[in-house]
């Protein structure tokens, strides 16, 4: 229930409608749980995705589990999140292509500029620090 209310609400945030009622459906949501789920189902979704696609869902991630994240926030935080990872999409992969990719792009840009300022130096060190367990150390070459 928690993922189509989310997604919902999402939905309704890009198109500019009133969320009032859905919001308050999520507000006493333990998200503690559902905060554990969702890295069990990213971490698989991540490996076959790669490093660069991974790294704004890490990001939204450690937002997510922020104790100092508002409610709006996790809800479309998860929404992005969830919709991303998940098989099934308002427009599928599978049929429309390039088209299929780009609701799920348009999802993590809209929450992105949303929660943008949320993503600390420490949020970003732990995002790096997954993605080298997850993927290997990634070096740069330092050109003078």
């Amino acid at each position: 229930m928690l993922i189509a209310i989310s997604i919902m609400i999402l939905a309704y945030m890009i198109m500019g409608k009133d969320i009032t009622p859905l919001l308050n459906r999520v507000r006493n949501v333990d998200w503690r749980g559902n905060i554990n789920a969702l890295m069990n189902r990213l971490r698989p979704w991540a490996l076959k995705a790669g490093r660069l696609a991974t790294r704004p869902l890490l990001q939204f991630y450690y937002v997510l589990n922020d104790e100092k994240t508002s409610t709006l926030d996790r809800v479309l935080i998860y929404a992005a999140i969830v919709y991303t990872i998940l098989p099934m999409d308002f427009i599928p992969r599978i049929v429309y292509r390039f088209l299929g990719i780009l609701d799920d792009g348009l999802a993590i840009l809209y929450v992105y500029k949303k929660i943008k300022d949320k993503i600390t130096p420490e949020i970003n060190a732990k995002v790096e620090n997954t993605l080298n367990e997850w993927f290997g150390v990634e070096y740069e070459i330092v050109r003078t």
